[in-house]
């Protein structure tokens, strides 16, 4: 029973804040649902070459690359008359998709290859495919299979949510467990849960607002509801266990307690989400929507959630008052850090080596733009993709599509033209990259203006690897003086070999000054917060070690496969770029929020005692206890990740439960306090200078004490 004393004080301003608050949670349910319908697959790199050649590609030659559907059919029989019935078959079946043309088809190793283009966007082409695929077995082409864009994504999204449902349930029932070992049997319990409800719910209201304008990525829902759940929930706990504490300082004062715990837990989450949030935010700087739009969705996560920390958290407390303490067991964990302490250089030189020996493996890192082998096996679309590439080669599902622009209409169609058209594919053909040349006079090989010619280039790699990208690379530096064509001719180069060469391209040029770019804006943050210059240096590079010793975690995980038989983990050699990017910017997040955490317990430790190794212990018992919980809880909810069938998820599943395991242990529980008393009143330090730079007061180095 919630005691009277408790409902009088929730006035009718906190309940409509409640009530706003419980229907942007229900209201969220919905806006997930209607958010499937503009989820996107797009990897495109705007303004590069590949996005040049698909612009030409869609306006003269009508082609529409997420319109596409592919089919794929083994015969047995092979004649004219065969040939031709299998194409007509083909063709009155995709009558049933609107405005549909036969594209380019092809009959190789006893497979008939044919796309079916249409006008149709991503988000309504899936509708189609059920369609298509029964008018196929209708026709009396049983065998054959649909893959391409829409068909990849129409049978991805229910796996997809099958997954995050299990994710959920498998999330829920550990915080639940966790909840309820930290709180006890108590009101309370509902507190995290009901925040998390709540943030997540509005959080999914604005990512249906802004999907209406801007590409969403379809992994989006996914990783915002399992980490976003996580981060609310710490969030949660943190300022329980900072109320619980106060209340008993305040011999029951409700109000001064609530007060006390806004100035403190308050001011913790709101400066770790708010860390968390730089970190993510400044992917929208990254020229890739795909990337771009992961980053704002996680980094609008965590604004939410320090939104409804200040606002509808303060209201549970008070609605749901308990004044226990923390559990008698629980304070046993909280000497986390007092191991270090005792021997601080002995503890920093054995965590220190160890991380070095988890990093090794960094150095064998590759990353590929995505894998066609990251998608379930069982799915028709990678049926067909299998059945391809088992029969030609990978490079067949992932063509490169070289145009020629000769400047002028009808200029591809004369004979001087096409005799260099002809020799081109000559040399191409001999090249050991290549094992297939498609070329010719008409549609869809000439556009209708006859400006345009296009040749189709199969390699014998997938677009993934390194061979593929070496091929993309030749076939934008081709002499084209050599074969004959004038030298105002020029080439574009599409194909998702030349879209994922792109993307590594961008990245590779902005990430890094992306991340100085974070790592300063925290450092000036956390600097302001702590009035300190070497606490947040010490933050950056203990982040950026953890960060190194996951991403080699990873790749043992991954390129040995010693996981994979025990938890259906994919056996790869090279990890996706995305799902590096972002891992990276979660763990340094999360990271943030952990030091932050235990760093804004000793600083209040400082106040009230002399001796600096007995602040650090003391900041160490209040918070460690709370850090253990919400890494505990934040990998229950990032679990779900781990076990999904997407290899991208599962990078990203993997890496931030490795990361928040060798983070709350071997860095924030052993490095952290073994190095702030090792360089003891040097923590507290900030000179004159950078103080007057960064518009706080300084923190002169006589006047500090240990």
């Amino acid at each position: 029973m919630v005691p009277k004393l408790i409902l009088s004080r929730v006035t009718w301003r906190s309940r409509i804040t409640l009530l706003l608050w419980l229907i942007a949670g229900i209201s969220g349910l919905f806006a997930n649902h209607l958010l499937q319908e503009n989820l996107s697959t797009s990897l495109s790199v705007p303004h590069s070459g590949s996005a040049a050649a698909n612009a030409i590609l869609s306006k003269y030659f009508g082609e529409n690359i997420e319109g596409t559907f592919t089919v794929a059919y083994r015969y047995n029989v092979v004649s004219e008359t065969t040939m031709s019935r299998y194409e007509n078959e083909i063709s009155e079946a995709a009558q049933v998709i609107p405005n549909s043309t036969i594209g380019q088809h092809k009959a190789i190793a006893g497979y008939l290859i044919e796309n079916i283009d249409s006008s149709l966007p991503l988000s309504k082409a899936g509708a189609y495919v059920e369609l298509f695929r029964n008018a196929l077995h209708r026709a009396g082409l049983s065998g054959a299979l649909v893959t391409g864009p829409a068909a990849i994504q129409h049978d991805v999204e229910p796996v997809l949510n099958a997954d995050l449902h299990r994710g959920e349930a498998l999330g829920f029932l550990i915080a639940a467990a966790l909840l309820l070992i930290l709180l006890g049997l108590s009101w309370q319990l509902l507190i995290p849960l009901f925040f998390g409800f709540a943030a997540l719910g509005l959080t999914f209201d604005l990512l249906y607002l802004i999907s209406r304008r801007f590409l969403v990525v379809l992994y989006v829902p996914n990783i915002v509801t399992l980490v976003g759940l996580g981060l609310a929930i710490d969030y949660s706990l943190l300022m329980i266990y900072r109320f619980r504490r106060e209340i008993q300082n305040e011999a029951e004062n409700v109000e001064a307690a609530l007060i006390r715990t806004m100035a403190s837990a308050g001011r913790t989450v709101r400066i770790s989400g708010l860390t968390v949030a730089i970190s993510l935010a400044s992917l929208i700087l990254v020229p890739v929507p795909f990337i771009r739009s992961i980053g704002f969705a996680v980094s609008l996560t965590a604004v939410v959630a320090v939104l409804a920390a200040h606002t509808l958290q303060p209201i549970l407390l008070m609605f749901f008052y308990d004044a226990r303490k923390p559990r008698a067991f629980t304070t046993k964990i909280n000497h986390f850090g007092e191991f270090s302490t005792r021997r601080p250089r002995t503890t920093s030189t054995i965590a220190f080596a160890i991380l070095m020996c988890l990093a090794f493996s960094v150095t064998s890192l590759h990353l590929t733009p995505s894998s066609l082998t990251s998608i379930p096996p069982q799915l028709e679309s990678e049926r067909a993709i299998a059945m391809i590439s088992s029969a030609v080669g990978p490079g067949v599902v992932t063509p490169n599509e070289l145009v020629i622009d000769f400047g002028s209409a009808h200029d591809a169609q004369s004979a001087i033209n096409i005799s260099n058209v002809n020799n081109l594919a000559k040399y191409l053909v001999s090249d050991p990259e290549i094992s297939i040349v498609a070329k010719g006079t008409k549609v869809p090989y000439l556009d209708s203006t006859g400006r345009f010619a296009r040749i189709f280039i199969v390699g014998r790699h997938s677009f993934g690897d390194p061979a593929a990208k070496t091929l993309v690379k030749s076939l934008r530096n081709l002499p084209l003086e050599k074969f004959g064509f004038n030298k105002g001719v020029r080439t574009y180069l599409a194909g998702a070999p030349a879209q994922g060469s792109d993307l590594l391209r961008a990245l590779s040029r902005t990430i890094p000054w992306i991340a100085a770019l974070v790592m300063l804006l925290t450092f000036i943050f956390l600097t302001r917060a702590f009035k300190s210059l070497l606490l947040p240096a010490k933050a950056i590079l203990l982040d950026l070690i953890s960060l190194a010793a996951t991403l080699g975690i990873l790749v043992e995980v991954f390129r040995t496969g010693w996981l994979a038989s025990a938890f259906g983990l994919y056996h790869l050699n090279s990890i996706e770029v995305w799902a590096v990017i972002l891992l990276s910017m979660l763990l340094y997040g999360i990271s943030m929020d952990y030091e932050v955490f235990l760093l804004a317990g000793i600083t209040e430790a400082r106040a009230t005692t002399t001796s600096g190794r007995e602040a650090v212990n003391i900041g160490m018992r209040r918070n460690a206890m709370v850090v253990v919980a919400a890494a505990l809880i934040f990998v229950g909810m990032v679990s779900g990740l781990a076990f999904s069938h997407f290899a991208g998820l599962q990078e990203v599943g993997i890496g931030l439960i490795f990361g928040a395991i060798v983070d709350v242990t071997l860095v924030r529980g052993l490095l952290l306090p073994a190095l702030m008393v090792i360089f003891g009143r040097w923590n507290w330090w900030l000179p004159a200078s950078l103080a007057r730079l960064i518009g706080t007061s300084p923190a002169p180095r006589d006047e500090v004490r240990g």
